[in-house]
């Protein structure tokens, strides 16, 4: 929902009624994850997408008709063939889209919502899609951190503790997934089922070195949907003129920096790391705290074959171990023959799409098995 969030909030607010379609299970190859969202506005407009243009047309009429009737429907789509082409994935996936009526009747807590997304405040909305009981069908909480569960009901305490214990857990690690329950919030158990939307603040991408390449890799950071820091202890160079892709330009010592961070408990297991500078008086003492952390998404470093070399000799000197000398990619990258800051900086992430997701960066024409792989974390 956050890509067409804009437009959602612009007809909600004039009063509008619009049809949303969002994909809430994916299974095999399908096109787009959990959470991807398709507006249907009242003039009749579309806006998103829920399969990358396969059965778009399906739920542009599904839509319309949900809006005309208000009852909230859960529809499968699966592999095409020749009696159902049009509505079918010619991929091989399948996907589960569930479509709503909203407006400020049907969904008053859309404000709220809107307000805590644009803010990096941390919320989820979970809503039951599947049930039984088809009155309890489109019955949402709203779920955030510390917090008590917020919105009408899903129709009884236990329910409301077993989605929201299971909402903060999917929360923390910024996943949007269909849980399944018993009718009346059974863990083990089938017939309810309910979409959690976890919208997460972006994850964090730490770009140490201010040089020529930095400013490549955040953009391209700034594209996959990071919120971008570039740091250097070199006021020279750390300035927001020589970055304006980045969300911020820090001026200090990249470990010293990244301590603090880390203090602050800003740091998280989708945090990314790309340490650029290639000179041991920043990189050793900065890779001394990233690699002794628990928890990160991803760090890499720059540099040649020998500098990597040194770079290694260097940690063990200052008491790394072999497991976390392993958290290291370096050189960094993945090997596209990338000579340019902007080819380098697609190879960087190449290689944290593949670290994220568990692909292996090889020509998919060479490999078997699925093309979507599922998160390892």
């Amino acid at each position: 929902m956050r890509e067409v969030l804009p437009e959602l909030m612009r007809w909600w607010e004039a009063g509008e009624t619009i049809g949303v379609g969002t994909v809430v299970a994916t299974f095999q190859s399908a096109p787009r994850p959990p959470g991807a969202s398709m507006l249907v506005g009242p003039d009749g407009e579309a806006v998103g997408s829920v399969s990358g243009g396969c059965v778009e047309g399906a739920v542009y009429d599904l839509a319309q008709s949900v809006v005309a009737e208000g009852t909230p429907v859960l529809e499968r789509y699966g592999v095409s063939d020749d009696d159902a082409f049009a509505v079918g994935l010619t991929c091989g996936g399948i996907l589960d889209v569930y479509v709503e009526k909203v407006s400020r009747e049907t969904f008053p807590e859309l404000a709220d919502i809107a307000a805590d997304i644009e803010a990096g405040r941390p919320i989820a909305v979970a809503t039951v899609v599947e049930h039984p009981d088809p009155t309890v069908v489109g019955r949402r909480i709203l779920v955030r951190p510390d917090e008590a569960v917020e919105g009408a009901s899903l129709g009884s305490a236990r329910m409301d503790d077993a989605v929201r214990d299971d909402a903060l857990g999917l929360l923390a690690s910024g996943t949007s997934a269909t849980l399944t329950y018993g009718p009346d919030g059974e863990r083990r158990g089938e017939g309810m089922k309910v979409f959690v939307w976890a919208f997460a603040p972006k994850p964090l991408m730490l770009v140490f070195g201010a040089i020529d390449f930095a400013a490549a890799v955040a953009r391209v950071g700034a594209f996959l949907g990071y919120h971008v820091t570039v740091c250097d202890a070199r006021p020279v160079f750390a300035t927001a003129t020589r970055f304006p892709e980045a969300d911020e330009v820090v001026v200090d010592w990249p470990h010293r920096y990244l301590t603090k961070l880390v203090d602050a408990g800003s740091v998280d297991a989708r945090t990314v790391i790309t340490v650029l500078t290639h000179d041991p008086k920043f990189d050793v003492p900065l890779l001394e705290v990233a690699l002794r952390l628990p928890e990160l998404a991803y760090v890499g470093a720059m540099g040649s074959r020998r500098t990597h070399d040194d770079r290694t000799a260097r940690l063990r000197e200052a008491g790394l171990t072999d497991e976390e000398l392993a958290r290291l990619s370096s050189p960094i990258g993945l090997d596209l023959g990338a000579r340019t800051p902007e080819e380098t900086a697609i190879s960087i992430a190449a290689e944290i799409i593949a670290v994220r997701w568990g692909g292996t960066g090889q020509p998919l024409a060479v490999t078997d098995g699925r093309i979507h792989h599922l998160a390892d974390r």
